[in-house]
């Protein structure tokens, strides 16, 4: 592996937590493809890990909770005909699908007022475009 697999700032996902299982790719391949394991999946048991912090736990928890199955997340690569290069595939979806469960919830929007000249130009534009396409009909011609 290419080291620690980073989630946020000084977060990353420990090895030891990590369970991998290999099998065999159903993918495209040549000579040895098909007799090996190049498929890779990767589970990380998410409702019991002290790695994360709390707030992150569940807030990684209740958004992940449709892909949970008894708390454990589950990635599969099988792109590569490597395993190794599956591996670190895997393992980058993991740590970013985390980062962005994990991630604050977005700051509440603050309702403004449409400036007047924006409503004026848009209603302008709207006339314009309405004499064009009046124009473009033959009625009124001798």
């Amino acid at each position: 592996m290419s080291g620690p697999h980073v989630i946020r700032g000084s977060v990353s996902l420990p090895e030891a937590e990590l369970m991998w299982r290999f099998s065999r790719s159903s993918g495209p391949g040549g000579q040895h493809v098909n007799t090996s394991d190049s498929q890779v999946e990767l589970r990380f048991d998410l409702a019991n890990t002290d790695a994360l912090p709390e707030v992150w736990k569940q807030r990684a928890l209740e958004r992940l909770a449709s892909r949970l199955v008894d708390g454990v997340v589950s990635v599969r690569a099988s792109e590569h005909r490597s395993q190794w290069r599956n591996r670190e595939m895997a393992a980058t979806r993991l740590a970013a699908l985390l980062a962005e469960a994990t991630a604050p919830p977005p700051k509440p929007r603050r309702a403004t007022k449409i400036p007047r000249g924006i409503n004026e130009r848009r209603l302008r534009n709207k006339k314009q475009r309405s004499d064009t396409k009046r124009g473009r009909s033959g009625q009124g011609w001798g």
